[in-house]
């Protein structure tokens, strides 16, 4: 910038064979001066749809060129932004290296996180141009092996497919992410690390066998640094070592590579503690140059060397010139802890052979909120060449989990056209479950037609190909036995998926308070079908269950009903109870006028009814279901009938009785003591406000404190 304080002059663009460059500010300035706030310049073919895709010229957002530095790469070069060596000074070349790998880790962990591997990891200009790092060693071998891992995990989000519509994550824009001799990093690292290894050792020794080590050249030329800056390097480039070795070893087929994988892990996080300690030696030698502030990309808290994120906004035409802050190096030590933490959930599972198992697996996952490449290599795990885990045909999942195991193996009925696309529904839905809560949520409301419409052709067809089959030959009663456990599970596992698609709208933060009484009505009965179906499919597995059923079937007519319901039922009863009251609670303060009802200009109560279940009901999930059947529900709820039927307190008891059940279970006896807390609490706020129901200062709100998606009711006096 000149003394006066304007921008010096730019350097003219060289003109091209068929182009030539004209400088258009001044004509840029007469128009600013009569056009008026939010007119433009535009020709007669301009409309709507091209303005949604105009450039505002600029605009540091959307003009890639206002905020560029340098047209391009070889100027960047020419001007020494990357420099190679990094420094005539050994020590100040070092220390630099620690501030380029610093800076790249903060980089990785802003790309996964969704921005443009363009603007992020290759903003640095070393990267970009491999051959010429060669004569620098320790910046060669870990420059490849960067290339290498974002390599590995570009294949495995775009092999899972579970980035988000409008993420960039996939895109490599033509940038060398392989450079020759790039699957010979690890040897190249390991050949460094050795070295700085040796060094190490050289600068510990006593000065009687000083002699011993004279021949080995010390890392850089300051003594009393040797050793510190020795650990800072080897800490960095070991974590390097073994986040590739994890990475490859989750890729081996069948989990095959999980438990060494996890070793890895164990090793990563040792050395991000070594890199964390090694910080304060950083920035004590870091001779007055650092900015201490918490976001600074490098642990010594200097600007690193080589770097230019705007240098690919040209380069790269159809990179989307977005405005991208860059992870502190706090913030990226901790995604990288996240994520190894995510891998070793990953990694510590126990690939159970059951498709329920399964399920329920990345949905106890998902609570942990993982990122993108966690999700992936899940995903990944689960579903491997249309089977589970690569080794478990679907087909035989889905017999398994349906209560037939081992039945179906020598029936062609598993070719059937609507059993094959049971099966693909299937790896659909362990897809769907590793991709982000709201990507998710959408799929699954989508998925519920096509499960709807599954079962209907299942219904049909299965029915008239097993008839047809009885005739011939003497397997009617299996035939019939499959056609009836395969159809239960079906429903079953369609009432399941609108349960989820539920919740998730309350982690998601898709209702208001107003919402909250139409919507627990709905998981209500959604909760009483999933039950029944569950139940049906439970007692049909159990030979016993049969039996007990066919004797009882004359006991049902005197009342006398005498066999004990499963855990797994009784679990969701709790749950029936709890979503009922809570909605019948909702209920009766909207009719008592204890919450103030929506005055939207824009949506009646059954527009938003429509608006929220719109996907539920177009896939008849429950059937006859509908807004007028809310209302009925609803419409005569007040406290005085609630404190007669208590469903809080049943819903308490219940979950009380069927713990002793679940003793082996730690994640569904917590599950347990949230809904009972939640009961307990809100059974204790219906009695206060019944007893004070004519208090006008008596005020209820609503927390989810005890659990995501059931509200806790808290009642004070203003």
């Amino acid at each position: 910038m000149a003394e006066d304080g304007s921008l010096p002059p730019r350097a003219s663009i060289p003109s091209g064979d068929n182009s030539v460059w004209a400088d258009v500010s001044p004509l840029l300035q007469a128009a600013c001066q009569d056009l008026q706030e939010g007119e433009l310049i535009h020709g007669d073919n301009f409309n709507l749809f091209a303005a949604m895709s105009a450039l505002e010229i600029m605009d540091p957002k959307m003009d890639s060129g206002i905020a560029c530095t340098y047209y391009s790469l070889d100027e960047a070069i020419e001007n020494g932004v990357a420099p190679i060596p990094i420094s005539a000074d050994k020590t100040t070349d070092v220390r630099c290296m620690i501030d380029i790998m610093d800076h790249l880790l903060a980089c990785e962990a802003t790309w996964h996180k969704g921005h443009s591997l363009a603007q992020t990891v290759y903003s640095c200009l070393y990267l970009l141009r491999p051959e010429r790092t060669s004569s620098h060693a320790l910046l060669h071998s870990y420059c490849k092996v960067i290339r290498a891992t974002c390599k590995a995990i570009l294949s495995v989000v775009s092999q899972a497919r579970t980035h988000e519509e409008e993420d960039l994550f996939t895109m490599a824009y033509g940038l060398p992410l392989s450079g020759d001799g790039d699957e010979k990093c690890l040897s190249m690292l390991n050949a460094v690390e050795e070295t700085i290894s040796r060094q190490l050792r050289a600068c510990k020794v006593s000065s009687s066998k000083r002699r011993v080590s004279e021949d080995i050249e010390p890392l850089q030329n300051n003594p009393d640094l040797e050793e510190g800056y020795c650990k800072a390097l080897l800490c960095r480039l070991r974590f390097r070592k073994h986040f590739y070795h994890l990475l490859m070893s989750m890729k081996r087929p069948q989990g095959r590579g999980l438990e060494l994988a996890r070793k890895h892990i164990a090793s990563c996080i040792s050395e991000i503690d070594y890199i964390r300690k090694c910080s304060e030696f950083l920035r004590a030698n870091a001779h007055g140059i650092s900015e201490q502030n918490l976001d600074n990309t490098t642990a010594s808290g200097c600007q690193p060397i080589g770097f230019d994120a705007s240098l690919n906004c040209r380069l790269s035409a159809p990179t989307p010139p977005r405005s991208i802050k860059i992870h502190s190096w706090e913030k990226a030590l901790e995604y990288f802890m996240k994520l190894l933490q995510d891998l070793d959930v990953v990694c510590s599972y126990s690939l159970d052979p059951s498709l329920e198992a399964a399920l329920l697996f990345v949905v106890k996952f998902q609570k942990s909120r993982p990122d993108l490449v966690a999700r992936a290599h899940l995903q990944l795990l689960l579903v491997q060449d249309g089977k589970l885990y690569g080794r478990d045909p679907m087909f035989s999942m889905i017999t398994g989990a349906a209560g037939l195991p081992g039945v179906t193996e020598n029936y062609d009925f598993q070719k059937n056209e609507f059993m094959v696309q049971l099966g693909q529904l299937v790896i659909n839905l362990l897809k769907i479950l590793c991709t982000n809560a709201a990507w998710q949520r959408r799929k699954l409301g989508k998925m519920l037609q096509d499960w709807h419409v599954t079962y209907v052709q299942l219904e049909m067809t299965l029915k008239g190909e097993f008839e047809e089959a009885s005739k011939t030959s003497n397997n009617k009663k299996i035939c019939f036995k499959i056609y009836q456990h395969i159809l239960a599970w079906v429903e079953e596992q369609t009432y399941w998926i609108a349960f989820r698609f539920l919740n998730l709208g309350f982690e998601l933060e898709l209702y208001s308070v107003h919402d909250y009484c139409m919507v627990y009505w709905y998981i209500y009965v959604v909760l009483i079908k999933l039950t029944e179906k569950k139940h049906l499919r439970m007692a049909m597995s159990s030979d016993s269950a049969k039996k007990k059923t066919k004797k009882k079937r004359d006991s049902f007519k005197d009342g006398e009903i005498d066999y004990q319901i499963p855990a797994a039922v009784m679990f969701l009863q709790s749950q029936i109870y709890l979503a009922e009251g809570l909605s019948m609670m909702f209920a009766a303060l909207r009719n008592e006028c204890r919450i103030v009802p929506l005055q939207s200009p824009f949506n009646t109560e059954h527009e938003i009814f429509i608006q929220q279940f719109e996907l539920l009901q177009k896939a008849c999930v429950p059937d006859h279901i509908s807004y007028v059947s809310f209302k009925e529900s609803t419409m005569h709820a007040n406290f005085s009938t609630l404190a007669i039927c208590d469903y809080f307190k049943e819903a308490q008891r219940i979950a009380k009785e069927v713990k002793s059940s679940f003793a082996n279970d730690p994640d569904t006896m917590a599950e347990l003591r949230r809904v009972e807390q939640v009961a307990e609490r809100n059974s204790i706020a219906l009695n206060v406000c019944q007893a004070g129901a004519l208090d006008p200062k008596l005020k209820i709100s609503f927390t989810f404190c005890h659990h995501p998606f059931y509200a806790t009711a808290i009642v004070k006096r203003s």
